[in-house]
């Protein structure tokens, strides 16, 4: 059995396990082709996430961590430059005709999801439960994916339903953005 939760201090040392499975500059070209993560978390920004509620973990049977999701004010994300510049950008983006600014939307991101258990509808119950969560404070969600990270762009616009609002590049990386309605349940 599947348990979803709000992370705590206590999952910090398996999350950053998982992190470092998939983190980008650990994988060869062949092992990136099936998803990646490319934001390295220290523990202190770990635990600075879950002092905001921003960490959402999956745990098999209660065993090691075999997914998380990120999700979190712009506030706690603005320490890494891209988020500075996705923010510099909302004055020009507009999602469902609603614009887009600092205090109705977060972000949301990274998601890691062990290999051996991806497609199969963790990605759903995991968002779901932050969405909940979230939901509670804003009414949009908004991330950014590597343009060439295909596997993370398809499961979030076809399972999840995110909409691609922009395009940008940033060191010279190219990325979408995408944007999510909170009230959008996602497991219908």
């Amino acid at each position: 059995m599947i348990h979803i939760r709000i992370g705590t201090n206590s999952d910090i040392k398996d999350i950053l396990a998982l992190q470092e499975k998939y983190l980008y500059k650990n994988l060869n070209e062949a092992e990136r082709i099936k998803g990646f993560v490319t934001t390295p978390f220290t523990s202190k920004q770990i635990e600075d996430i879950i002092g905001e509620n921003g960490i959402f973990i999956a745990k098999k049977d209660n065993d090691l961590i075999i997914a998380y999701a990120f999700a979190g004010s712009w506030a706690y994300f603005e320490q890494w430059e891209i988020f500075k510049y996705m923010t510099s950008r909302f004055p020009y983006l507009t999602f469902q005709a609603k614009a887009i600014n600092t205090d109705n939307s977060f972000q949301y991101g990274p998601v890691c999801i062990d290999e051996a258990f991806r497609g199969k509808r963790l990605l759903n119950l995991l968002f779901e439960e932050m969405r909940i969560e979230f939901l509670k404070k804003y009414p949009i969600s908004i991330t950014f994916i590597n343009k060439v990270n295909a596997v993370s762009t398809k499961a979030h616009t076809e399972k999840l339903g995110w909409e691609i609002i922009d395009e940008f590049e940033f060191n010279n990386t190219n990325y979408i953005g995408l944007a999510f309605d909170m009230k959008t349940s996602v497991l219908q």
